[in-house]
């Protein structure tokens, strides 16, 4: 048979306190407002330790990591532009930098001519009785690269800029305020006037690596730059980094055609190695005239590309 159902009662167990309404509640919050002193604010006590001496090294040593990567960074980039280590997947370094650092060309070149002033201040800097703070970036070498001052000059300015900083290591904007300063005061005007013929001098400028002795037809005069008109581009660099081949006006003239006929061989696309080798050796060449051979030679690889040449006169 089954069994009848339990009428057993369920017991709950009993419990110490009675749960608290939510009036009790509210007064409780009441009364700690109302008594504020009442309230207990715990603060945890944290001790600094010192640096062991171990820990001091390592450090420094870690710091000085930090501030040397920017010249790691730039002496890096020179090898590979340099070198060429980029041939084998880039045509040019600046499309390299660009897909492989993410650089601009501005930002290539900077961290590079940053290598170049570090490398003068290093040299130049008077270090007998103290240490004078060296750069960490080189945005703080920005102006000085820019400004093309010579090694001496630059290495004053730093020195200023850090007396400035109050002998501490200066910001950019500190360094170009003392440029300015100093390139005012030497101001000079520029003796190169439109249609002079001129050689480039590429001295620390990583910009006119392998330009040098290349001749050109100024075609824009600045403050302290002039723009010059070679056969294989426009140049726009400081009057420091330019010569003047003093010619007379007739042999200017001269000079001006046949960069023009040169630039219009170097826009052909389709040219071959061997006009190459003549754009090089008569870009090189500043004389104000060519040999009989040198003239056939012109002559016939503008027949070959269909290049109509009339002199002017």
């Amino acid at each position: 048979m089954n069994k009848p159902p339990s009428r057993r009662k369920k017991i709950t167990p009993a419990t110490s306190e009675e749960p608290k309404l939510a009036t009790d509640s509210a007064a409780e919050n009441i009364s700690a407002q109302d008594k504020p002193a009442l309230a207990t604010i715990e603060v945890v006590a944290v001790e600094i330790r010192e640096l062991t001496p171990e820990e001091q090294n390592e450090r420094l040593n870690l710091e000085r990591r930090v501030e040397r990567a920017f010249l790691e960074a730039g002496q890096a980039l020179m090898k590979l532009r340099d070198r060429r280590l980029y041939r084998s997947t880039h045509r040019t370094f600046e499309e390299y930098c660009r897909d492989r650092f993410n650089y601009s060309r501005d930002a290539a070149y900077l961290k590079i001519s940053a290598i170049v002033v570090y490398e003068n201040l290093q040299k130049f800097l008077p270090t007998i009785g103290r240490q004078i703070p060296m750069p960490t970036n080189e945005r703080q070498l920005r102006f000085l690269a820019k400004a093309e001052l010579e090694p001496a000059v630059q290495a004053d300015v730093w020195q200023q800029a850090v007396e400035q900083a109050g002998n501490k290591i200066p910001s950019g904007r500190i360094v170009k305020d003392i440029v300015d300063r100093i390139r005012e005061s030497t101001k000079v005007a520029n003796p190169y006037h439109i249609g002079e013929i001129c050689i480039l001098l590429p001295k620390d400028n990583p910009d006119l690596r392998g330009k040098a002795g290349n001749w050109g037809v100024v075609n824009h005069v600045g403050e302290y730059s002039c723009t010059l008109q070679t056969w294989d581009g426009d140049y726009t660099v400081k009057i420091e980094h330019l010569k003047s081949l003093e010619l007379l006006d007739e042999d200017c003239q001269f000079m001006q055609q046949l960069c023009v006929r040169l630039r219009q061989l170097n826009q052909v696309a389709t040219r071959d190695e061997a006009v190459d080798w003549l754009l090089q050796g008569l870009g090189k060449q500043a004389k104000p005239y060519l040999s009989s051979l040198q003239a056939k030679l012109l002559a016939a690889v503008e027949r070959e590309y269909k290049i109509e040449w009339r002199q002017q006169k």
